[in-house]
């Protein structure tokens, strides 16, 4: 089923280990129920790793954009509870992406997902990563389309923090293919590699 919002904010994060059950408990049972209570905020998803890092990715659906950037949203932020300093602080490998959605089609979403970053590598120029970008997208879209199932979801980002990214010259886009089982989910790097 395709997203029905516009906006997307996704977070990566490792737990720290002596306290990971504490933290899951945190996320499932405040954090997530905080968040999407916020106006604009249609759905919040989390995922855990098979076979990366870091282990825990997260995304919260918004109406729009701009519902990242709300007076609600921005009040929760500056205003966590003592739970949330709490975990917030023990966060190790965080990314956080604040990004619009540019596509999202297919049908259905279960519990697997498989996350790609593109930023193509050794190109100098702005339309040339936008061409190898689209590639990829077109060649995951081809695999979702020709009964991969689930649905694809092309988002790009508008801004990210803490990231381990450094390079920050051409606009980062990401795709989160959700479907129903591990191994009937695709990265883009499975599809077309680099």
């Amino acid at each position: 089923m395709p997203l029905s919002g516009k906006g997307m904010l996704i977070t990566l994060m490792d737990a720290d280990p002596s306290e990971e059950r504490d933290f899951n408990q945190w996320y499932d049972k405040e954090h997530i129920i905080e968040r999407v209570g916020i106006p604009g905020f249609l759905e919040a998803r989390r995922y855990v790793a098979v076979a990366a890092h870091p282990k825990y990715l997260n995304f919260y659906t918004t109406e729009t954009l701009d519902s990242l950037r709300s007076p609600a949203y921005l009040q929760a932020l500056q205003n966590p509870t003592a739970w949330t300093r709490h975990h917030m602080a023990k966060f190790r490998n965080f990314t956080r992406a604040v990004a619009r959605v540019t596509s999202s089609r297919g049908r259905g979403r279960g519990g697997a997902l498989a996350f790609s970053r593109i930023r193509p590598s050794g190109v100098r120029a702005p339309r040339q990563a936008a061409a190898r970008r689209n590639d990829r997208v077109r060649h995951l879209s081809a695999a979702v389309g020709s009964g991969e199932g689930g649905t694809l979801i092309v988002v790009a980002v508008a801004r990210m923090e803490r990231s381990v990214i450094r390079d920050r010259r051409f606009p980062h886009c990401a795709t989160l293919h959700a479907g129903y089982w591990p191994g009937g989910v695709r990265s883009c790097q499975s599809v077309a590699p680099w």
